[in-house]
């Protein structure tokens, strides 16, 4: 049994919470939140301690972290816990600052402890599959994919302040996942945006709607289609066209019931948010996380992180200065 120390009580944290205590070969030991009401609920709800930073980091009965602080805590706490031992899961992203993020990992390297980056959307069932039939060879040489992204509603704009803007905060999941299924890294990107759902977030400095383009060296090419809104749900879905066919994963619905009457065909809408969207894939994400605390090597781990910040980066660059940039 591996003892979980959490960090952060928030949303995603509790997301973890459910599936860490759920899971036959992990516990929730403690809570690390500042704001202590927050931590005192999920405390009291899963039979969990409250500790400090360092009183967690310095216990030697906590395993590993599961880290799903805001973002600007990240690194601290990850090189906190490599220097004192501890196995660690840290939700994307590990700093927004590729700089910071490349003296993390050197900490982390330099203690040799295990890392993983919660790049959650590599787990969901519908992906995955995708990935394991181009892996056999259904549809042979991959040549193109496409990726759907696209949040029912935006943000408040003030949260773009502290996101480090759309290709960071949202578009780095469809980054990695080009990275994942194509199974190589691209040798340059184009990125176009503009702010088409609410001015506030342009004011701010952002944009909600996005078109990128990545080629790879195989030749293959991969685009990636977002925005803050659909009006319709929460619509992910990828295409992956290949030299003898096509595969295609689709929404998600909130139920597969059709009425097909006169006026045609009346279908369910795609799941909400992505706590639904992607339930599995977080359960298939931790159990992942449990092979590692086991000695598996990491699939996701902190050199993914890197990549997928160094990508939208890139990604940023390429729409300000309105050309393509080579990787």
């Amino acid at each position: 049994m591996f003892n979980i120390a959490l960090f952060g009580a928030g949303r995603i944290g509790q997301v973890h919470a459910v599936n860490i205590a759920k899971h036959p070969k992990t516990t929730l030991y403690s809570i690390i939140d500042p704001y202590v009401e927050g931590a005192k609920k999920l405390a009291e709800e899963y039979g969990a301690k409250i500790q400090e930073i360092d009183e967690a980091m310095s216990d030697p009965n906590v395993h590993a972290v599961c880290i799903c602080s805001a973002t600007h805590t990240h690194a601290d706490l990850i090189e906190l816990a490599a220097q004192h031992g501890k196995v660690i899961f840290c939700e994307k992203p590990i700093d927004l600052d590729i700089s910071r993020v490349r003296d993390c990992l050197a900490t982390v390297r330099q203690h040799g402890v295990p890392m993983m980056v919660g790049f959650n959307r590599r787990y969901d069932p519908q992906f995955r599959t995708v990935k394991n039939q181009l892996n056999a060879g259904v549809i042979g040489q991959p040549e193109s994919l496409v990726i759907t992204s696209r949040d029912p509603s935006p943000p408040p704009a003030e949260y773009t302040k502290v996101s480090g803007g759309m290709f960071r905060d949202m578009t780095i999941h469809d980054l990695d996942m080009a990275r994942f299924i194509m199974g190589e890294d691209p040798v340059s990107i184009t990125a176009h945006g503009s702010c088409m759902v609410d001015p506030a977030i342009g004011q701010a400095g952002d944009i909600d709607t996005a078109v990128l383009v990545m080629n790879f060296p195989s030749g293959a090419i991969a685009t990636i289609n977002n925005s803050r809104r659909s009006g319709y749900g929460y619509d992910q879905r990828l295409e992956l066209h290949g030299s003898k066919g096509l595969l295609q994963a689709h929404n998600v619905k909130e139920n597969l019931v059709q009425h097909w009457g006169e006026e045609g065909c009346v279908a369910a809408k795609p799941q909400h948010f992505f706590l639904e969207r992607y339930e599995a894939a977080y359960i298939a994400e931790w159990q992942d996380f449990v092979d590692v605390l086991e000695g598996k090597d990491p699939e996701c781990g902190g050199a993914d992180g890197e990549y997928a910040l160094v990508l939208a980066d890139a990604a940023l660059e390429s729409m300000k200065q309105g050309k393509t940039i080579k990787l």
